[in-house]
């Protein structure tokens, strides 16, 4: 039996800013850094099920269903919420993995934020964001849906405005860049001084694990070289992607025609909101129970 489906964007992000200012006891950095969501993304599709069983549909090279976070996301929210329903999940996949753009996290994002609309769960942002930050990160901000300052792991959120802008994204053909790989590595810095939050430009801000990814991954280095003949560029997250910023859509596409045949790329506008902000609401339903651990 055929099911109706629903498509849903999943933004990918910048990081404007990136500063490791500590680490846990746990080994967990302490981070500083601004978010900003660009106009480019994937495309989750969901279809519900008469059933609980949660199956995504297709493939995606090198990520078993089980751990892929789509799927882990919307097991968490059934569980969460006690949800007998099910879903079909597919991911039009346009974010490359291993950029630094947040692919992943921002299709569990989307997943949380859908289901949780369309089973009408009823969770609040907040206990859909504290639900997101147990399967990664990044998760958080994307629920939370708008420019941020972020601190701690990147859980603690205060939204900030950013001027408009259009970006240059780029990044070496074939390389991925492994997140925790980085993240151990002894040459990384981990005592920058923490800044106070203030007001923010859409220009990029400087990235401590740059130094790393650029010496592990030269292709990287030189991608940023590139990107800097014309305006300041930095990398984003933990790689392999780089962006500059421009003031109009017309000088970004003009540098973008120009990328070398190495390299890959595109230009996207800078989001005030992630294009999901509104399908949640600040307060959950009355009648909904809260998840364990949530008041």
């Amino acid at each position: 039996m055929s099911r109706a489906s629903h498509s849903y964007p999943a933004p990918a992000k910048l990081n404007l800013l990136l500063r490791v200012v500590g680490r846990r006891a746990d080994g967990y950095h302490l981070l500083q850094t601004v978010f900003r969501f660009i106009d480019y993304g994937d495309t989750v599709t969901i279809a519900l099920r008469d059933d609980d069983a949660i199956v995504r549909t297709g493939d995606l090279p090198g990520v078993p269903a089980d751990s892929d976070l789509v799927v882990r996301a919307a097991r968490a929210l059934q569980q969460a919420t006690g949800c007998r329903r099910g879903a079909d999940i597919g991911v039009e996949k346009r974010i490359p993995m291993g950029g630094g753009l947040g692919g992943g996290s921002s299709d569990a994002a989307t997943v949380l934020l859908a289901l949780n609309h369309l089973w009408g769960a009823g969770l609040t942002r907040d206990e859909l964001a504290r639900l997101g930050l147990a399967l990664g990160a990044d998760v958080p901000v994307f629920v939370f849906g708008r420019s941020a300052f972020a601190e701690g792991i990147g859980e603690r959120l205060t939204a900030v405005d950013l001027p408009p802008a259009w970006y240059v994204v780029a990044a070496p053909r074939d390389v991925a860049v492994p997140t925790a790989a980085i993240f151990r590595h002894p040459d990384l810095k981990r005592d920058s001084e923490p800044i106070r939050m203030m007001g923010f430009s859409a220009m990029p801000a400087g990235n401590d694990l740059q130094p790393v990814v650029c010496r592990e991954f030269p292709a990287v280095a030189r991608c940023i070289e590139w990107l800097e003949k014309h305006g300041p560029a930095m990398m984003t997250g933990s790689g392999a992607a780089a962006f500059a910023a421009f003031a109009d859509e017309a000088q970004a596409r003009s540098v973008a025609q120009q990328l070398p045949p190495d390299m890959q790329g595109f230009v996207a506008a800078g989001l005030d909101r992630h294009p999901l902000h509104g399908l949640v609401a600040e307060q959950g339903l009355p009648e909904r129970r809260a998840v364990d651990g949530v008041s």
